[in-house]
């Protein structure tokens, strides 16, 4: 066990020991603060060790977005990933058939979106087990995770979720509202609106367990110290997902970002399609032209502007819309204005 390990299970221990009552709570929260950031130097090894090099892990992002296909083995990925691209990965009834990253490119609306079939997510993926870091690594670089399973083993949805909790990465979730200004001296104060159950001290603590120890620290939410952790922690990413149960017999929406379908007779592709894109939160504009470009809704016409290139932006200083967002055609509006769907789009 390397120094790392042995620090984590160390205070992991100590922690299970510790009685637990208000005279503890400020050293506990100690502890877990060096807790987490030992986990966080730990993932960032495996990152490092797991992201690069051989056996096809090194995949270039393309297209308007990158998906993940993750699940455990045999869920049926590989034979959905062939239905949504042009990717060609093998299929068979046993498991661990994909041993390597299959790239596809999936055109809808426009869009080009790559999806990446990796291999299957067993128990235990965290620490090594059926590549499972180098599998953690690329789902890190994700725009929204595929997170799919079958119809019999529903709760590998439920493990992978807390595997890749584990690993850092955050899932239908957006990173804490807090705020930190560092400075050079004065110590370290604490601004919130809200009523806070972590008292300064501890919120001091954990700052300082991760380098910040003067400066100016502003909440505005009300914080679980898990999120207090995620606000300083240098290794969260916040990812979008959809969880794909496969294997139904009829296309089934069971609510919030799951659904069901079957891959093999090809029930419910249309509409995950559908949920993919809405969940990258695409729009299309056109701009003087047949095909439209696709990009992320809340982008600013400025922002397009500058997209087609610094010359074709220098002189211009507004847009004429049309479509459905228009309060009428060709309606004048600021460079600042954000784009909505199908909107035709003349810069002045």
């Amino acid at each position: 066990m390397d120094n790392t390990n042995q620090q984590i299970a160390d205070i992991e221990k100590e922690l299970r020991e510790l009685p637990h009552h208000k005279a503890t709570d400020h050293y506990i929260g100690r502890l877990r603060a060096k807790l987490a950031r030992l986990k966080d130097k730990e993932i960032e090894t495996q990152t490092k060790n797991g992201g690069g090099g051989g056996d096809g892990y090194a995949v270039k992002k393309q297209g308007d977005a990158t998906v993940v296909l993750i699940g455990p083995p045999s869920a049926g990925k590989s034979t959905l990933i062939n239905l949504l691209t042009n990717a060609q990965s093998k299929v068979a009834p046993y498991a661990f058939t994909t041993l390597t990253v299959i790239p596809g490119m999936m055109t809808y609306k426009n869009a080009r979106i790559q999806i990446l079939d990796v291999p299957g997510l067993i128990e235990g993926a965290e620490e090594g087990k059926g590549r499972g870091r180098e599998v953690l690594s690329v789902a890190r670089g994700a725009d929204l995770l595929l997170i799919m399973s079958d119809v019999k083993r529903i709760e590998a949805i439920e493990r992978i979720e807390k595997t890749l909790n584990k690993n850092g990465i955050r899932i239908n979730q957006t990173p804490p509202l807090v705020e930190v200004e560092k400075k050079l001296g004065g110590g370290l104060a604490i601004h919130s609106n809200l009523r806070q159950t972590i008292t300064n001290e501890t919120i001091k603590e954990v700052a300082s367990e991760y380098g910040i120890k003067n400066g100016e620290i502003t909440i505005k939410e009300k914080l679980t110290f898990d999120r207090l952790i995620d606000a300083f922690s240098r290794n969260r990413v916040y990812t979008p997902s959809l969880s794909v149960v496969n294997k139904v017999d009829s296309y089934i929406d069971l609510g919030g970002n799951k659904i069901g379908i079957s891959a093999t007779k090809e029930i419910g592709i249309k509409e995950l399609k559908e949920k993919i894109w809405h969940t990258l939160n695409f729009v299309r504009i056109y701009l003087n032209t047949k095909d439209p470009m696709v990009v992320k809704e809340g982008t600013t016409l400025i922002q397009v502007v500058q997209s087609i290139g610094p010359e074709f932006a220098q002189s211009k200083t507004g847009a004429k819309i049309w479509g459905p967002s228009a309060k009428f055609p060709g309606q004048e509006v600021s460079l600042y204005s954000k784009v909505s769907d199908e909107m035709q789009i003349r810069f002045v």
